[in-house]
């Protein structure tokens, strides 16, 4: 009995309500200048021209980053140290890294394996 009520509640609704749909649209992609479409990323990620996921940039453009880590971090100048032994941890507290510590026994310098950041032995000649 219940069903034959929502059947005729869905069955004049249609004739109530009735659905006022514009017409569809077609877009055509396409750059105005002469930069791609998808940029590729610091990970070498480009997708191929008919992959479905580029809908997603249609009349927009890729938001990439320019700004690499691996670029960022080559400008922090290498920090000097007097220890044969130090510890890096990143900043420390929520942002950091956990406690590591390198070793600058060779000469050179010697990066954090978790951040980038450089070390070096300062000489010190008595």
């Amino acid at each position: 009995m219940a069903s034959k009520k929502i059947v005729c509640l869905l069955g004049s609704s249609n004739k109530i309500c009735q659905p006022n749909l514009p017409a569809i649209t077609t877009l055509v992609r396409g750059t105005a200048s002469g930069e791609p479409v998808d940029k590729v990323t610091h990970t070498g990620q480009k997708w191929d021209d008919d992959d479905p996921r580029l809908v997603r940039f249609v009349d927009r453009q890729k938001l990439v980053n320019p700004n690499w880590a691996i670029n960022l971090i080559a400008e922090v100048p290498p920090n000097k140290a007097k220890d044969r032994v130090v510890y890096c941890n990143g900043g420390g507290g929520p942002l950091g890294h956990p406690k590591v510590y390198i070793n600058l026994d060779k000469p050179g310098n010697h990066s954090c394996g978790y951040c980038g950041l450089r070390f070096y032995k300062e000489d010190h000649h008595h």
